[in-house]
């Protein structure tokens, strides 16, 4: 039997999926990738579901009717919530989950920074105060060039794309996690099965990373917590290097004057995301969100 990954089709998306394609040949399985164009891509509003779901949704209609077998997304791009009928069977060892500042000069000064996401422009408007940060659309290629051709001094863009794209650009600056919480997920990949197709989940399971899906599922539950689903102002990361899972969160305002932050550490994901939420939902973080979602801000995250 042949399994069927589906995924995007951008080279990003392509080269995440020959992961997990590359992880199966090792077991013997046969595959097959199926790159399926979903609304993000053509470029379509945001709906009820928000962003996120713009990337993913046809790929799990596609699986839910049986056209895949197995669908592979960046796990950042996952909403909140899990579809009927579908699981996430793994989460593969993560990369390194942060951002990076991309620069056409080997020492930045200041400039301009584009970024479409609302996530790292608010923090980018505390940490970079000598930028002017702009808004800058398009997959890592089209940004890259834009970079290239002086649209921008900057861009920030996420250290595991970089990597998984074999790309190492000339002039670039690490974001330590004090400058810029990454969004959940950010770096790791997340595959879906149906929940009731035993075989596919019996051949994805062994590639399931255990400190890695600790992370993804603190970091996933604490944004269902504060209302995930739509591209916020929120940052979480999560370590589940130990033995317990420290977990560690910012939201804040689009123009970064107002910061909330929480941690908190617990044997238990769950845990650990409800002690986080709760902290950040008694300093404001409800409103503050709610504020987001009704000025109808939608941006990647």
């Amino acid at each position: 039997m042949t399994l069927r990954i589906g995924t995007r089709r951008s080279r990003l998306a392509l080269a995440q999926a020959l992961e997990i394609e590359q992880m199966l040949a090792s077991t013997g399985a046969e595959t097959e990738i199926v790159p399926i164009v979903t609304s993000g891509d053509r470029g379509a509003p945001a709906g009820p579901a928000g962003v996120k779901g713009l990337f993913v949704g046809e790929i799990v209609s596609a699986l839910q009717r049986g056209e895949i077998d197995l669908a592979v997304h960046s796990a950042k791009d996952l909403p909140a919530e899990e579809p009927d009928r579908v699981v996430v069977v793994a989460v593969p060892q993560r990369l390194d989950p942060r951002d990076v500042l991309v620069h056409r000069e080997e020492r930045w000064s200041g400039g301009t920074i584009g970024t479409s996401s609302i996530r790292r422009s608010a923090q980018l408007a505390r940490s970079h105060t000598e930028a002017e940060v702009v808004d800058l659309r398009g997959n890592v290629d089209t940004r890259l060039g834009k970079l290239r051709a002086a649209e921008v001094d900057a861009l920030v863009l996420a250290v595991a794309g970089l990597r998984r794209l074999g790309l190492e650009p000339e002039f670039s600056t690490p974001l330590s996690v004090d400058e810029m919480v990454p969004a959940p997920g950010q770096g790791a990949l997340a595959v879906q099965a149906r929940a009731d197709d035993d075989a596919t989940c019996e051949r994805l399971r062994p590639f399931d990373h255990a400190g890695s899906r600790r992370a993804f599922d603190a970091e996933r539950r604490l944004m269902g917590l504060l209302g995930g689903g739509c591209a916020l102002p929120l940052g979480a990361l999560a370590d589940a290097s130990g033995d317990g899972v420290r977990l560690r969160s910012v939201v804040v305002s689009p123009d970064g004057a107002e910061l909330l932050s929480a941690e908190a550490t617990a044997a238990d994901p769950a845990d650990a995301a409800a002690e986080v939420a709760e902290e950040l939902l008694a300093a404001g973080a409800g409103e503050l969100l709610d504020r987001v979602r009704d000025a109808g801000t939608g941006a990647t995250s």
